[in-house]
């Protein structure tokens, strides 16, 4: 069922978007002639072009579509996710990691893995990021074919095979590079095309002070009901919050995901890669002012019978994704839903595209290279390559339909990360700042790690346990849920990976140069004025964070 007519303009804006996006890939195929092009887009990009591809390919399905949705299911508590679940992690990465990560030349995540550890840890990592990755990149393409669905009036399966088609073809051709190029576009579109729903929905309502006076207490606040479960939306306390969320899922996400260290690996030179993560963090905290103030104004709108708004439903269950476009279909005149189409269209192709980069590279470089063709010409690596991503968007349509089944994919996307994520920042943590930790402690210790929060989910999922021995208290949320598995897990692995590695064979010292904090020489280069220095917007980073966390107590 068509949820809203499209105009000859609307359609001509979505028309134009999808011919200069696949334009944009058949032009830079020319340009794509090595194995290092395709993957890593040459090494040749600044600071600024590198830090918006970072934010834009994270500005995918769960930062449009899910977290809209989940503040529509947890209120203001959603901004957790953007400030304390993401900015200190990001400027980690920016000041720690990228200095090990971009000077030894690695093409993926796994790829340090080798070079710190051995090739099986490597292939572990390898594994069950492409899995991850291709679980993630099902929920961009189900994001598009809601919106094709919502908006076209399309069936599903139509939807998903549009979808698929058109991120296959861009990507295919020119890699990262083409990913890269439209992800700074798709940038710019989504602030223009989305930004104006809050605007429209605040001064509809009648004010900011009025969207808060229509939700619940619970949902107002962002820390002062962190002490007691039960006052607030999610029904999770600040322990869940700060270590769950801001240490382990966080810092595993920003710091170990290909997805978006790839983006920074992508740049010119090491001060524009540790500059990547640093830029993209003041963009990232601006973020809930589009998606967190749109679920509220979709909460306010859905609790007052007489403005006639509701989300859609599937099989008699809210879909809490959906806020989003309904709130464009609301809002948006004839003419200007084309743009704000084309804006969702355009964050779910650039999440999409970043993950099938980050799988294409991963499953080239560390499992069909590392495993199966050791000899493997550039050549032979570009095609494979380009084959993988084929492939891997194949597969992403299976994975939709398993996303599609869950009422909220920011649940689905944080099971998935408690899984990975969590569990592999322990040993790239331990890897890269304590160099006696062995290669046999890393692999036992990511294997702990990854089984036991896989377990933990079951556990919990099939009422094997009760999930407070998990979560620590008497009131229960999947979120919550969800946090504390990853810590759980977190500890795991950096418990095991210490024993093990107390009575393993260690690595000399000389194997470890430039891959562990105390082995690896300082880099000054030329002094560079103040503004210029990665530890100056750092600090600024910090204090506007610290600011905003205080404002909204």
């Amino acid at each position: 069922m068509q949820a809203i007519g499209l105009t000859f303009v609307d359609w001509l804006i979505i028309a134009i978007y999808f011919g200069f996006v696949l334009g944009i890939g058949f032009y830079l195929r020319g340009y794509t002639k090595t194995a290092e092009d395709f993957f890593l887009a040459g090494r040749k990009n600044s600071a600024w072009v590198a830090g918006l591809a970072f934010l834009s390919a994270n500005l995918g399905a769960l930062e449009l579509l899910g977290m809209t949705g989940n503040t529509y299911k947890y209120g203001v508590y959603v901004a957790h996710f953007y400030w304390i679940g993401a900015i200190p992690a990001m400027l980690f990465l920016g000041i720690y990691m990228m200095p090990f990560y971009y000077s030894s030349r690695i093409k993926s995540i796994p790829g340090y893995l080798k070079l710190r550890f051995d090739e099986k840890t490597r292939v572990l990592n390898g594994v069950s990021f492409g899995v991850m990755t291709l679980l993630v990149s099902g929920i961009n393409l189900y994001a598009m074919a809601l919106v094709l669905h919502t908006f076209l009036g399309w069936n599903w399966d139509a939807s998903m095979l549009a979808s698929a088609v058109t991120v296959a073809l861009y990507v295919t051709m020119s890699g990262l590079m083409s990913a890269i190029f439209t992800e700074i576009i798709q940038f710019f579109l989504i602030w223009f095309g989305l930004f104006l729903v809050s605007i429209l929905g605040i001064i509809d309502i009648g004010g900011v002070n009025e969207v808060f006076s229509r939700i619940p207490e619970a949902f107002s606040k962002l820390w002062s009901t962190s002490g007691d479960p039960t006052q607030n939306g999610m029904m999770v306390t600040w322990g869940g919050i700060v270590l769950g969320l801001g240490f382990v899922l966080s810092f595993g996400y920003w710091t170990t995901d290909f997805l978006v260290v790839q983006r920074a690996l992508s740049a010119k030179d090491l001060r524009s890669a540790r500059m990547t993560p640093i830029l993209a963090s003041f963009f990232k905290m601006a973020v809930p002012f589009i998606v967190i103030m749109g679920g509220l104004i979709a909460l306010a709108l859905a609790r007052d019978p007489g403005t006639g708004f509701a989300l859609l439903q599937d099989g008699g269950r809210i879909n809490y994704d959906s806020a989003l476009p309904m709130l464009i279909a609301r809002y948006y005149p004839p003419g200007l839903i084309g743009l704000g189409v084309t804006a969702l269209l355009a964050g779910f192709m650039a999440g999409q595209a970043g993950n099938i980069s980050a799988f294409n590279t991963v499953w080239t470089y560390d499992i069909y290279h590392s495993v199966f063709n050791k000899k493997a010409s550039p050549q032979n690596l570009l095609w494979m390559g380009r084959a993988a991503t084929l492939a891997g968007i194949v597969i992403s349509v299976g994975t939709a339909y398993w996303a599609k089944s869950f009422p909220s994919i920011m649940d689905y996307m944080q099971a998935i990360f408690s899984w990975v994520n969590a569990p592999l920042f322990a040993t790239m943590l331990l890897g890269m700042f304590v160099k006696w930790i062995t290669p046999n402690g890393a692999f036992w210790g990511l294997i702990a790690g990854m089984g036991s929060s896989f377990t933990m989910f079951l556990a919990v999922k099939f009422s094997w346990i009760d999930p407070r021995f998990i979560t620590m208290s008497s009131v229960q949320s999947d979120m919550a849920a969800n946090f504390w598995r990853a810590w759980w897990a977190w500890l795991v692995c950096f418990g095991v990976t210490i024993v093990i590695s107390l009575f393993t064979k260690k690595k000399p010292d000389v194997e470890l140069v430039g891959l562990v904090k105390g082995l690896t020489p300082e880099t000054l280069g030329q002094p560079v004025p103040l503004l210029h220095r990665p530890g100056f917007w750092a600090v600024l980073s910090l204090i506007i964070l610290v600011v905003l966390n205080i404002w909204f107590w």
